[in-house]
């Protein structure tokens, strides 16, 4: 079949790589569709989305409207006559006036083996989990969170030490090779899509920054993969002595019967500290203000010695 017109949508670095795999392989893309821009810092420096930083350096037309529902906005988008819509974390829900325009539909990356992990932050949650596996499905977009029809499936085991950050680049190169295999072959894709199972579905919330402080009453294990999941952002934290202390690394060790919180070994490189089950030997750091640094380095500058408390 020839080239498909494809209008994109999405907004973070995650959409980046699908979006430069539909330009490479001669796709005519009519127009990229991005969340406005964004004021950051104190003096409020106007930052572009990643998505419209590469669609410029791409020469392609963006298109960054407050409402994707106004009715100017709908005509505009159905003016560019796309063959089909590519959704890649764009951050706003289409309705169903969006959704009907193009013959392919709406196709959406998402970052889970669905229907697992619907929702918001299917990526941490897989990580938080414990999953032995990941992966990303191409799916037709409907009215429901994440519930429309699957065309496709792409399947990766996880590192025993897999972050947050890693499985998200993984999952956003995963993601746009498996897209651009389904509009190689879209009619058939279309024909043989697979109906979700509403009995096999799980949904993942907005991952919230209440979650970061760490228990130290939970299982080392548990804590472990919060810090992993918290991996770049919030970070997982504790305190000592009254100041926030992020903790990025750490490795699960045998503990002792002390209390949680309790540190219970110190070398110049490592603090280890007694949770509900086991210990947690902190390898990485960040203190209040500071840059990540190791333990060794944070231990150069800080007296911490066995029995303190986090």
């Amino acid at each position: 079949m020839k080239k498909m017109r494809i209008i994109f949508m999405g907004t973070p670095d995650f959409s980046v790589p699908s979006l430069q795999e539909i330009y490479d392989a001669g796709y005519d893309i009519a127009a990229v569709f991005t969340q406005p821009d964004k004021q950051q810092g104190r003096g409020k420096k106007i930052s572009f989305s990643p998505v419209k930083e590469k669609a410029i350096s791409l020469g392609l037309t963006v298109f960054q409207p407050q409402k994707i529902r106004d009715e100017e906005v709908i005509q505009r988008i159905t003016a560019l006559h796309p063959d089909v819509i590519v959704v890649i974390a764009y951050g706003k829900i289409l309705p169903k006036a969006v959704l009907d325009i193009p013959p392919y539909g709406c196709l959406n990356v998402h970052g889970s083996l669905l229907p697992k992990y619907r929702g918001a932050a299917p990526i941490q949650y897989a990580i938080k989990n414990g999953d032995p596996k990941s992966g990303v499905t191409i799916m037709q977009l409907d009215e429901g969170m994440d519930t429309g029809p699957m065309l496709k499936k792409s399947e990766l085991v996880l590192d025993p030490k897999e972050t947050t950050a890693s499985l998200f680049h993984k999952l956003s190169t995963l993601g746009a090779s498996t897209l651009l295999t389904v509009l190689e072959h879209l009619p058939a894709c279309i024909a043989q899509a697979e109906t979700q199972k509403e009995a096999d579905a799980t949904y993942t919330s907005k991952i919230e920054k209440e979650m970061a402080e760490i228990n130290w009453s939970q299982k080392a294990a548990v804590i472990e993969r919060l810090i992993r999941t918290l991996d770049p952002q919030p970070g997982a934290y504790t305190f000592f002595k009254g100041k926030r202390l992020k903790i990025w690394f750490a490795d699960v060790v045998p503990g002792t019967d002390s209390a949680p919180g309790t540190v219970i070994h110190v070398t110049k490189k490592q603090i280890t500290v007694q949770t509900g089950e086991n210990a947690l030997c902190i390898r990485e750091v960040q203190p209040e203000s500071r840059n990540r640094m190791t333990t060794a380095q944070f231990l150069q500058g800080n007296t911490i010695t066995v029995g303190d408390i986090l």
